[in-house]
């Protein structure tokens, strides 16, 4: 068995091919790659704000996180654009913040509707009052 073979490890498929050690650690000549999920933090931040604020758009403080995460999508965008890293997460982080935005609009609009409709049956004296009132104010509408 030759002693090189001994000393050099043995390279996986999986691994960057400039390195020939997982995660883009320097290899025997010094060189790496960045280690995967680097990058555009900025774009990964975006996407997690558009998820959690359309997962809690419904209560309408997804909105809110919406438009933080649009901002940083934007951003991500425009560093994408220079590093070519992170595009995917970027658009989807955009994509996510301004459908989360959406919904919290619509929710408060249908929040102010409903409470429009209902004004009259705020004060009954029973749940089943005020289901009936609800009930009347939806028929005769």
């Amino acid at each position: 068995m030759n002693t090189q073979e001994l000393e050099r490890p043995q390279r996986h498929p999986a691994w960057p091919a400039s390195t020939g050690t997982p995660g883009g650690a320097p290899g025997p000549q010094g060189h790496g790659t960045p280690a995967p999920g680097g990058g555009n933090r900025t774009a990964r931040g975006a996407l997690a704000l558009g998820v959690v604020g359309l997962s809690t758009s419904v209560v309408i403080v997804g909105g809110l996180l919406g438009v933080v995460g649009l901002g940083l999508g934007l951003a991500a965008l425009r560093t994408a654009r220079r590093t070519g890293v992170g595009r995917g997460r970027a658009v989807a982080g955009v994509v996510t913040s301004a459908l989360a935005i959406t919904v919290s609009v619509t929710a408060a609009f249908l929040f102010v509707w409903y409470a429009n409709q209902t004004q009259e049956c705020y004060e009954p004296d029973s749940f089943r009052q005020y289901t009936q009132c609800v009930h009347d104010q939806f028929d005769g509408a």
